[in-house]
């Protein structure tokens, strides 16, 4: 196992003043932006388990526990990776890398945090989403953080696993059972991870490559990255359809249509770099984002609503 990278900032000084107060570095840790996107994946999780609206309660512990478990995860990834992060320009106002959490501080923060998560979802859920969320957390940490990430170009693609457990867990809170559904939709945000996070390591392709990560695009032309984008775009879109036996023409309507954006955007970065033009893979990043967030806001209100689903 590779063991966790040393870091200079529990015995040195701090070379500047925190740009943020004690409470506003520690959230820092748990990296927010990423949280939210997660926790949006797990609330229509729990309608589709529910088909209609689940319990407020059950919701409100599921999203607690869940980002408590998020958050311990990015955390201790913090820890792991301060070396990586102190020569990124992306990252290098994280907290560990500006002095403003001891690392030795943020290593306890991080457990402490995935051991109160695992207590709130087993005793306001139940065990098995708790159990499904700790292992989330053990994954991205000891095999995407540890293992995969400084050695394959593939890190992204296996390591992306832990990013969709909140849909199982959600359904799980819900029905203390695991089902095809729910695989789907841990499927939909396995595929749609990759053109996700190589349309942006594209744009800081550099910083990658500065720090001796071997992301897909430091290591392959960008006409090979765009291509292999397009690829997982599709398989995303194909995978979204395979919830049509469990939803309404509602989702399916929606599903259809954002997909077909989602799509023509890939396309058109592949396009561009294929024939040489000027490109701009953050437009790709910033949809795939709304388009994630907007596909399981669908499946949520179609539930909400009980209309009969197609079987």
């Amino acid at each position: 196992m590779t063991a966790v990278p040393a870091a200079a900032n529990d015995a040195a000084p701090s070379p500047k003043p925190p740009r943020r107060g004690v409470l506003a570095a520690y959230l820092a840790l748990t990296k927010p932006r990423v949280i939210e996107l997660l926790l949006v994946t797990t609330v229509p999780a729990m309608f589709l388990a529910q088909r209609g609206i689940p319990s407020p309660w059950l919701v409100l512990v599921t999203l607690v526990g869940g980002a408590m478990s998020a958050g311990s995860a990015n955390a201790l990834n913090c820890v792991a990776d301060s070396d990586i992060d102190a020569v990124m320009d992306r990252t290098k106002k994280r907290p560990l890398v500006s002095y403003e959490v001891p690392r030795r501080n943020a290593l306890v923060f991080g457990i402490v945090l995935g051991a109160v998560s695992f207590a709130v979802l087993a005793l306001g859920a139940n065990l098995l989403a708790a159990v499904l969320s700790l292992s989330a957390i053990l994954f991205y940490v000891f095999v995407y953080t540890l293992v995969l990430k400084r050695r394959t170009s593939q890190n992204i693609v296996w390591g992306g696993a832990a990013g969709c457990m909140p849909v199982v867990i959600g359904w799980a809170a819900v029905t203390g059972s695991v089902e095809w559904p729910a695989l789907v939709m841990f499927g939909v945000v396995f595929l749609w991870t990759p053109p996700h996070f190589w349309s942006l390591a594209m744009k800081y392709r550099e910083d990658y490559a500065r720090a001796g990560v071997p992301m897909l695009p430091v290591v392959a032309t960008p006409r090979q990255v765009s291509a292999r984008i397009l690829v997982y775009s599709w398989a995303t879109v194909a995978c979204t359809l395979l919830l049509v036996p469990a939803t309404s023409w509602v989702y399916v309507a929606f599903a259809v249509l954002a997909g077909a954006a989602f799509l023509i955007v890939a396309q058109r970065l592949h396009n561009s770099i294929r024939r040489g033009h000027a490109y701009n893979p953050m437009k790709l990043f910033h949809l795939s984002n709304s388009y994630l967030a907007l596909l399981f806001v669908a499946i949520a209100v179609d539930s909400a609503v009980g209309l009969p689903s197609f079987v």
